[in-house]
């Protein structure tokens, strides 16, 4: 086995990888847990700031 047979090798493992990665991004079982990931932005609005982050409307203005 030299370099271009395990060249060949990695290439045709990184094929089946990447087939098998959108095969499951497209399945129907993996849709519901996308739907949620996709929604969690905008459930975070209801939560107050953390206290490092807040800003008056003047904005951060030091002295």
């Amino acid at each position: 086995m030299d370099i271009n047979d395990a060249r060949a090798v990695v290439t045709v493992l990184a094929l089946v990888c990447f087939i098998g990665i959108t095969l499951w991004a497209y399945s129907s079982r993996a849709r519901k847990g996308f739907d949620e990931a996709a929604l969690l932005p905008f459930s975070e609005d209801d939560l107050p700031a953390p206290e490092g982050a807040r800003q008056t409307k003047e904005g951060n203005k030091n002295g």
